[in-house]
């Protein structure tokens, strides 16, 4: 079965990426991970007042990939995987793209204007070295433009 693992946040971006990931998963056969991420927070000088704020941070994350895979399932009756993670976005993603092998496609989208983003960045620059591709999606696509590429 073919996985696609998506990162979501509040970004438009993500929501195109979710979408074609959801269309590809659906015309294979296959499905979606839905991975959140938590930023590791700056230290702050009362253990406490970080670990709450980490707290609430992924508490945010949860929410998010949690809304996420229910519209996906509204959508499509399909229930997408869904891991949060805290720590360094990029080791996170490569940690979780070899802890599955079952992956066949790495969904990133990529900022309508300017640069592409920082993960979108990062990732095209080592896409040789990923166990899966890399699929990068406009961000400036409409809903229509989507379903019919993917």
């Amino acid at each position: 079965m073919r996985v696609y693992l998506v990162i979501v946040d509040e970004s438009k971006e993500a929501r195109v990426a979710l979408r074609f990931a959801a269309r590809r998963a659906d015309k294979t056969g296959g499905t979606v991970n839905i991975l959140a991420l938590v930023p590791k927070q700056d230290f702050v000088a009362f253990g406490g007042v970080q670990a709450t704020i980490e707290q609430e941070a992924r508490d945010r994350a949860e929410v998010l990939a949690s809304s996420a895979a229910s519209n996906l399932f509204s959508e499509s009756g399909r229930m997408p995987s869904i891991d949060v993670r805290l720590g360094d976005s990029e080791k996170v993603i490569r940690e979780y793209l070899g802890e599955h092998p079952e992956v066949a496609a790495l969904v990133l989208g990529a900022a309508p204007e300017g640069g592409p983003g920082p993960l979108v960045q990062h990732f095209s620059h080592c896409s040789g070295s990923l166990p899966c591709p890399l699929m990068v999606v406009p961000g400036g696509l409409s809903d229509e433009e989507i379903d019919r590429l993917s």
